[in-house]
């Protein structure tokens, strides 16, 4: 706990239905960062309000922290988010090579998902949810058509970590990212993302609402777009899912 970042609160606790509407019951009265964290959820969600289970020994938490920005920036917290877990992940398994970032919000394990990230807009605070399936894989029966297979960090490197040693890598790699952001603007963290990003450069399809968009991953923007190379020129996604070759 020595690397423990200052002046940022921790709370967990050992059962609660979502460490995000937890987050959200209590942000009227938190301050400073705080993350709050949960050994067991009961109604855990994932993206767009989908149900998702944690599964046991996985680690769930939400960081609830104000930032000093505009929405538009804040929203861009989800890059800042994946590197912090790349980080943590860099640091607890010591392995750099098998891990790779999935616009928007995920962290891959070998092309398979091990970690998402939500985020959050609540009073003038932003909470960011993260969970990553450090043992155990969630039921098949809620993952959606054609999503990519998911992983576990135990299974796939033999590192068996709890959920609050976790957080401690986390943490502290998460106000290291987020003072890169404060002191250097979004360039830099564009940057750091880009270089482990999956399939740059690949063939990918985005699926912007009923529109699947095929193009080759270029770049990311300055407000973190997906940028494609499409055979209509480049075109920028905002929001969406993006499926690869074959997915």
């Amino acid at each position: 706990m020595s690397d423990w970042p200052h002046g940022v609160n921790r709370i967990t606790l050992d059962v609660v239905d979502s460490t995000m509407a937890e987050a959200r019951r209590r942000a009227s009265d938190i301050i400073a960062p705080t993350w709050i964290h949960a050994l067991t959820q009961t109604a855990g969600t994932g993206r767009r309000g989908r149900a998702w289970d944690t599964g046991k020994g996985n680690f769930s938490a939400s960081l609830l922290m104000r930032p000093v920005a505009a929405p538009p920036q804040m929203a861009l917290r989800s890059f800042v988010a994946a590197l912090a877990l790349y980080d943590a992940l860099v640091a607890t398994t010591g392995r750099a090579d098998i891990f790779t970032l999935k616009w928007p919000n995920d962290v891959l394990l070998r092309g398979g998902k091990l970690a998402g990230i939500l985020l959050e807009t609540v009073f003038d605070g932003l909470i960011i949810g993260i969970g990553v399936n450090l043992k155990s894989l969630p039921p098949s029966a809620i993952l959606e058509p054609g999503a990519l297979a998911p992983k576990t960090l135990l299974a796939e490197t033999g590192v068996a970590i709890q959920p609050e040693t976790f957080l401690d890598a986390l943490a502290p790699a998460f106000a290291r990212r987020e003072d890169q952001m404060a002191s250097y603007g979004f360039e830099p963290i564009r940057a750091n993302w880009l270089q482990h990003a999956a399939n740059l450069g690949q063939t990918v399809r985005a699926q912007v609402g009923n529109q699947a968009i095929h193009g080759v991953f270029t770049t990311l923007d300055e407000h973190g777009a997906l940028v494609l190379q499409t055979a209509q020129g480049l075109r920028k996604i905002s929001a969406g899912d993006v499926h690869f070759e074959g997915g």
